[in-house]
């Protein structure tokens, strides 16, 4: 079983949500399902908290330790509706984000490792919907 699946079996067994484990951890929810997802990784600490809130074993706990292969999605293009929107997203406004971002800022990148991500439900009459609200230091290239 793959470290993803235990630990997703854990969470249910336990009746966890992401937002649970946020508030008994002290470490934002998209966090932590990210290193759910081995794209993060706990600190000794991090990792024998969450072994003890999930009554994990030894091995998952050592396993949220090491270092991940960060993006290593597959297929390139996903397949799952939900993260297939995102792709979509990017592909449609990825560009005018960048030419906004590089007049408001110059030429750089937004950091994905200084770095936060926040989920929200906003209700709305016409359909509840999805609030995602992405915060990254700004890095401009580097001229020598």
């Amino acid at each position: 079983m793959s470290v993803t699946s235990t630990l997703m079996a854990a969470k249910k067994a336990k009746s966890m949500t992401f937002a649970d484990l946020e508030a008994a951890m002290g470490l934002d929810e998209v966090w932590i399902a990210s290193l759910f997802y081995g794209q993060a990784t706990a600190s000794k600490e991090e990792a024998e908290k969450l072994a003890e809130i999930l009554s994990l074993d030894s091995t998952t706990t050592e396993a949220l330790q090491e270092y991940p292969t960060k993006g290593s999605l597959d297929p390139v293009i996903p397949t799952d509706p939900l993260i297939y929107r995102f792709y979509e997203i990017m592909e449609v406004y990825g560009m005018p984000m960048k030419d906004v971002i590089q007049e408001k800022f110059g030429d750089g990148i937004m950091s994905a490792i200084d770095f936060t991500l926040d989920v929200d439900k906003v209700e709305d009459p016409k359909g509840d919907r999805v609030k995602i609200t992405m915060c990254g230091k700004f890095l401009p290239y580097k001229k020598w």
